[in-house]
C-alpha cells in the first residue's frame, strides 16, 4: 500500500522489454541493421509515451534516466539559457526535493532568487499568489501536478494562463499523476513535464521530459564553446544538461536505455487503455479505507483537498502517536504504508508539505500514507481496517502525548 513510493513492474511490460535483453541489442545510433531495428522500437516507444499526453508531436518527448533527471534537466536547464536576462524562479513549498533542491543549488551557487510559495490548509497553492510573484526577471514557474505525499491535484491550467500572459515558462512535476489521471498537455498548457517509469508499472532507472516546442525540430543556437550549447525553439530555451552526444535529438546525451524506454513505452501504452476504470475501482477502496478510519479511531484526520486528490492517496493523521512505530507495527503485519516521501522517509524530521499546510508538527509526526495500486484489493483494506485500530490503540496506550 506504497504505491506512490514505487509499483511492481507490470508483466506486459517485462514481456515486451525481454527481447531488448537478449535479442535485440543493437545501439540506435547505429545506421547499420541491428542498430536501425533498435531505434524502430525506441520511436514506436515514444508515441506510446507521448499518447499518454494527447501529444502529436513525439519528439518532444526526451528520454531520461527517472524523474528526479527531468526535473533536474527542467529547472536547470531553463535557468542557464536565460540566466543572462532572468534569474527568477517561481515555486511552492510542498515541492518534492527534486525540485527544492536544484533551486536551492541555483541560489547559492548562481544567485537565482526563489520565490516559494505558500498553499493553503487543503495543500492548494492560490493563482493568484502566482501572479504576484511574478517580476520581469522571472524565467520559470515549477509547480507540481499533484503531491507525492498528500495526492492534492493542483490548478495548473489557471495557472499555466497566468504564466502565458506573462511570458513565463511552466514546468510541472507530473511524476504522481502520469497514468493515474488524464493529462491533456495542450490543455494544461505547460511548456515542460516530468515523468517516471517506476511509478507507473515500468522499471526503475527510466523517466521522460516533455519539452514545448514549435513544429520544427530542435537546432542548436550556439556553439562557440559546449557550455553555451542551448536548444531553442520559439516557445523554449533550454540549456543542455548532459554532453557527449546527439543523442535524443541533441538534447540528452547517452547512448539510449533501449529495454527501459520499451517498457516505459508500454505502460504508458497500457496506463491509457485502463486508467478510467482504474480510478474508479481506487476511489472506492480509498473512501472506503477512509471512512472506515474514521469510524472507528477517534482523533484520525484526512489531510488534503476531500475532492481535488489523486483516487489512490490518503494521508492520515492519528494525534498521540509516532508513525515509525505505526509504520514498524504494520510492517510486522505485512502492511507496507509510507510516513511521507520515500525519498525523506529516513530522516527524522516533519513533513515539510504538513508544515506547509499548517498541520501542527506534534500532528503531522503521527502521520502515515497510504497509495493503493493495482494489486490492492477490498480484501486488503478490510484487513489494514481490522489491524489498524487495534494497533494504534496500543501506541496510544504507551505515549505520554496521549496519555497526558
Amino acid at each position: 500500500m506504497d504505491h506512490n513510493a514505487t509499483t511492481p513492474v507490470d508483466t506486459e511490460v517485462v514481456n515486451a522489454m525481454m527481447p531488448f535483453l537478449r535479442e535485440i541489442y543493437g545501439n540506435p545510433s547505429s545506421l547499420h541493421y541491428f542498430g536501425q531495428q533498435s531505434k524502430k522500437f525506441l520511436e514506436s516507444a515514444r508515441i506510446n509515451t507521448a499518447k499518454l499526453f494527447n501529444l502529436q508531436t513525439p519528439k518532444n518527448i526526451i528520454f531520461t534516466s527517472c524523474g528526479t533527471e527531468s526535473n533536474n534537466m527542467a529547472i536547470k536547464g531553463a535557468a542557464f539559457a536565460n540566466k543572462d536576462t532572468k534569474n527568477h524562479i517561481i515555486t511552492t513549498k510542498t515541492e518534492h526535493h527534486a525540485i527544492l533542491e536544484p533551486c536551492a543549488y541555483l541560489t547559492k551557487y548562481f544567485g537565482f532568487k526563489i520565490t516559494y510559495l505558500p498553499v493553503d490548509g487543503y495543500g492548494l497553492v492560490n493563482p493568484d499568489d502566482v501572479k504576484k510573484a511574478i517580476t520581469p526577471k522571472t524565467v520559470l514557474i515549477s509547480i507540481m501536478h499533484a503531491n507525492n505525499e498528500t495526492g492534492v491535484i493542483q490548478p495548473l491550467q489557471e495557472i499555466s494562463g497566468i504564466a502565458k500572459e506573462y511570458g513565463v515558462l511552466f514546468h510541472t512535476d507530473a511524476v504522481q499523476t502520469a497514468g493515474k489521471i488524464p493529462i491533456d498537455i495542450n490543455k494544461l498548457g505547460v511548456d515542460l513535464l516530468s515523468i517516471s517509469g517506476h511509478k507507473i508499472y515500468a522499471p526503475k532507472g527510466i523517466g521522460a521530459l516533455y519539452l514545448r516546442t514549435d513544429s520544427k525540430s530542435i537546432v542548436s543556437a550556439k556553439q562557440s564553446k559546449i557550455e553555451d550549447i542551448i536548444y531553442t525553439t520559439k516557445k523554449t530555451k533550454m540549456h543542455q544538461l548532459i554532453h557527449g552526444g546527439s543523442h535524443e535529438s541533441g538534447r540528452r546525451a547517452g547512448t539510449e536505455n533501449v529495454p527501459y524506454i520499451v517498457g516505459l513505452g508500454k505502460a504508458c501504452e497500457i496506463a491509457a487503455k485502463n486508467m478510467a476504470k482504474e480510478n474508479e475501482r481506487l476511489l472506492k477502496l480509498r473512501n472506503k479505507l477512509e471512512q472506515g478510519i474514521k469510524a472507528t479511531i477517534p482523533k484520525a484526520n484526512i489531510n488534503g483537498h476531500p475532492d481535488k486528490r489523486l483516487s489512490n492517496t490518503s494521508n492520515i493523521s492519528f494525534e498521540g502517536i509516532e508513525s515509525e512505530g505505526l509504520l514498524f507495527l504494520l510492517d510486522k503485519e505485512g502492511f507496507a504504508v509510507s510516513a511521507g516521501s520515500a525519498c525523506t522517509s529516513g530522516k527524522q524530521e516533519s513533513s515539510h508539505v504538513l508544515a506547509a499546510m499548517g498541520i501542527p508538527p506534534i500532528t503531522a509526526q503521527g502521520t502515515i500514507r497510504v497509495s493503493l495500486g493495482h494489486q490492492n484489493t477490498e480484501q486488503d483494506i478490510d484487513d489494514l481496517l481490522h489491524i489498524l485500530p487495534k494497533t494504534v490503540a496500543k501506541l496510544r496506550s504507551i505515549s505520554p502525548l496521549w496519555n497526558k
